[in-house]
């Protein structure tokens, strides 16, 4: 089939690439030049990993290609998939539209009659109803994606489930015909009507998020109380009700979509009549474990971090990416930069980004360079190669060895025998053996 991807970010680049590997022809529409011409030439300007890969394939094959024309868009395709930010509203808690409405109403003004426009966003619940009332010479679907960054292409390729916003069977069957080989390779398919198809994106990041904030709330208690939450998060989660994922207690979620999705979505709720106020605890608790770790940083350096040397072990929201979007590492680097610490930031694929948005902070080229003369080390992006740091080796480099682990994924017997004194949140501190150092830091081996 012929199909447009409207909006060429994170969600529509990845689904134009997709959609290409699955043997239809795409075309991928987007306002920005420099964008459209950086991805036309096989470069992706964001990291998602084998995305580039399938750019680079399908653009060299003639399959995929980019544009800024909706003339041309609407004369060539028979769907129009739109994938363009839904960004917190300023002032309010609510999702802004703006582009939503935009996209919709370009691409419908050029598209052929009857032509099928699908919406791939994260809206409000009764957004298709509405743009389909203001389109009517065309059909309205809703799509939604549910793409975890790092996962992408596979989540798109390789879903746990398709679902299908419509309101006719033809919608549906065109939809089939688009994702005929995934659901031939068994994918579940879930048809609903608009406004369950819209509720069910956001109701599932309201449910993620609530278990990571479930289990940051007991690690409140456990801190309190003097348990230890990796203990508990393992026990609860041998329930097969409960499960043993997103039970990870540490500094909370970030990025693009969880922090704006569950605020809007109580928006809306609260517009429609419903109260849906624990989603706002869910948020307050999220964003008190990056106080918690300010707080503990405060305490490892003797109740002050004025002039203290920190290294920050991260800059993306998550591994596996650099999205730094409301990241909770780089939130609190800022923070201990504001109060007077000496913050050096690594991380594998956000230095770029991170600089551009805290020019104010110091940046590494490796986790050595950012660990060198370190009094404190803050690990808080769960990159695969921090937790493969040699802890002897890392001893060596810093001044004081001691460390914050915000994700809760360190060996702490490891960091402990290597003589560190090693935090992680909801769990007890663990004391290793430090040795003697000169004024300089060095280690004194004749002691």
């Amino acid at each position: 089939m012929r199909l447009t991807v409207i909006g060429t970010g994170y969600l529509g680049a990845t689904h134009a690439a997709c959609m290409a590997e699955l043997g239809h022809e795409v075309l991928g529409v987007d306002v920005d030049p420099d964008k459209v011409a950086a991805l036309q030439a096989g470069r992706v300007p964001f990291h998602e990993p084998g995305l580039p890969e399938l750019i680079a394939k399908h653009t060299a094959s003639g399959r995929l290609r980019f544009t800024t024309d909706y003339a041309a868009a609407g004369a060539f395709g028979e769907v129009h998939f739109v994938c363009v930010g839904t960004p917190q509203r300023k002032h309010s808690e609510g999702a802004d539209l703006t582009y939503v409405d935009a996209a919709f109403a370009a691409i419908a003004g050029y598209a052929a009659e009857g032509a099928l426009l699908v919406g791939k966003s994260t809206v409000p619940v009764g957004t298709a109803e509405r743009l389909a009332a203001a389109h009517e010479r065309v059909e309205v679907a809703w799509n939604p994606e549910f793409l975890r960054e790092g996962f992408a292409v596979e989540d798109t390729l390789r879903p746990d489930r398709l679902v299908f916003g419509v309101r006719s069977s033809h919608a549906a069957s065109i939809l089939r015909q688009v994702y005929a080989p995934v659901l031939d390779a068994g994918t579940p398919l879930v048809t609903a009507d608009f406004p369950t198809a819209e509720l069910v994106k956001t109701a599932a990041n309201a449910f993620l998020a609530t278990k990571i904030s479930f289990i940051n709330a007991m690690a409140e208690v456990c801190e309190a109380a003097g348990g230890d939450v990796g203990v508990l998060a393992e026990a609860i989660g041998h329930d097969d009700r409960i499960g043993r994922k997103f039970l990870r207690a540490g500094i909370g979620f970030g990025g693009g979509c969880l922090p704006k999705d569950i605020r809007a979505f109580a928006h809306r709720a609260g517009e429609l009549g419903v109260s849906l106020d624990f989603l706002r605890e869910v948020d307050a608790i999220n964003m008190r474990r990056r106080d918690k770790v300010v707080d503990v940083a405060r305490e490892l350096c003797g109740g002050s971090v004025l002039g203290a040397r920190i290294a920050v072990l991260g800059a993306a929201f998550k591994p596996d990416s650099d999205d730094i979007r409301d990241s909770p590492a780089l939130n609190v680097a800022a923070r201990l930069r504001l109060e007077g610490a000496d913050v050096t930031v690594y991380d594998p694929e956000a230095l770029d980004n991170a600089r551009k948005a805290f020019p104010l902070l110091g940046y590494a080229m490796s986790a050595e360079d950012a660990l060198r003369g370190a009094d404190l080390v803050l690990h808080l992006t769960e990159w695969p190669q921090f937790r493969e740091i040699d802890p002897e080796r890392a001893a060596q480099l810093v001044r004081r060895p001691r460390i914050v682990d915000g994700r809760g994924v360190l060996d702490a017997d490891r960091w402990t025998a290597a003589g560190w004194h090693f935090r992680a949140l909801g769990r007890p501190a663990l004391v290793g053996r430090e040795p003697f150092r000169g004024p300089q830091g060095r280690e004194r081996n004749d002691v």
